[in-house]
């Protein structure tokens, strides 16, 4: 590791220990040269995921892309920024752990409907509606009591069935 102070590529590491986040290794160093002490972190190099387009175009995954869709469908609901960010970020590893470079538009939101399902059925229906293209009322309603069918045999979210009851 160069020294940022003097240029040397001669160093000690003197610390090593994990990151607050898990995701990376924070090391304490020491020139030899100049003795100026730096930090530096070693990480995972992950994958450049692509975005296959539907008209067959790829891009770069941007989460911040993700994201927006995300607070588009959870917009005026009560649910915390810190879910939706775990959200994104439980849609991007899910790719990432899979270890393939390009994930279709439907595959992306496919996980976004499973994470929106769990997360508020308000935001799930939303989001499914601009999804899934919704022609008419009916195919709405369809969508609707499918939800409620799903949430019923969940056990997870009987409990929470009682709140849009209400």
């Amino acid at each position: 590791m160069r020294c940022p102070k003097c240029g040397s590529v001669e160093g000690k590491v003197i610390d090593s220990r994990p990151s607050s986040d898990g995701e990376s290794i924070r090391r304490r160093r020491e020139c030899l040269t100049c003795e100026a002490r730096f930090t530096t972190y070693e990480e995972v190099e992950k994958l450049d995921l692509q975005v296959m387009k539907r008209d067959g175009r790829n891009e770069p995954l941007d989460r911040n892309k993700l994201k927006t869709s995300f607070l588009k469908a959870c917009e005026k609901r009560p649910i915390r920024i810190e879910a939706i960010e775990a959200c994104v970020e439980r849609v991007i590893s899910k790719f990432e752990s899979a270890w393939r470079k390009e994930i279709s538009t439907q595959e992306i939101g496919a996980q976004v409907m499973e994470q929106l399902h769990t997360l508020d059925p308000v935001a799930y229906v939303r989001y499914a509606s601009v999804y899934r293209s919704f022609k008419d009322v009916g195919e709405f309603i369809e969508e609707v009591q499918n939800l409620e069918k799903r949430r019923s045999n969940d056990p997870a979210l009987v409990g929470q069935q009682e709140l849009f009851n209400a």
